[in-house]
């Protein structure tokens, strides 16, 4: 057996991607709930005597943190990975690949979520 096992390596990355692809579904889950609720509101206005104003809410509420998980998920993984990958010596990471593009990626696509959630908190039917 070599004294060098990327294997490793790899197996936190493909872990990694798995829980950025999991957050990224989240995320849009709860976009598409938050949204299902201006739909209802909508329809409410259109309708005469119109009552969906509290699902539309609370739909609205639900997709936020549906998007607030995402997005915390892909925060907390990108952490543990770089955590992971900080105690792995040296020889155990391919030498020409950077790690940090990873790492900058799942930052980037979890403020992005947060962001999500901040202007879908704000645009609240």
């Amino acid at each position: 057996m070599p004294a060098s096992d990327p294997r490793v390596f790899f197996a936190a990355e493909r872990t990694l991607l798995a829980w950025l692809r999991t957050g990224i579904a989240i995320v849009g889950l709860g976009f598409v709930v938050s949204r299902f609720g201006l739909f209802l509101h909508l329809v409410a206005f259109q309708s005469p005597g119109g009552s969906a104003r509290l699902e539309s809410l609370s739909s609205s509420v639900l997709g936020i943190v549906f998007v607030a998980i995402g997005a915390i998920a892909v925060g907390v993984a990108t952490l543990q990975h770089g955590r992971f990958i900080a105690t792995l010596p040296e020889v155990d990471r391919p030498s020409s690949y950077s790690r940090q593009w990873a790492l900058w990626l799942s930052v980037l696509v979890s403020l992005a979520s947060f962001l999500l959630a901040a202007y879908l908190a704000v645009t609240l039917p």
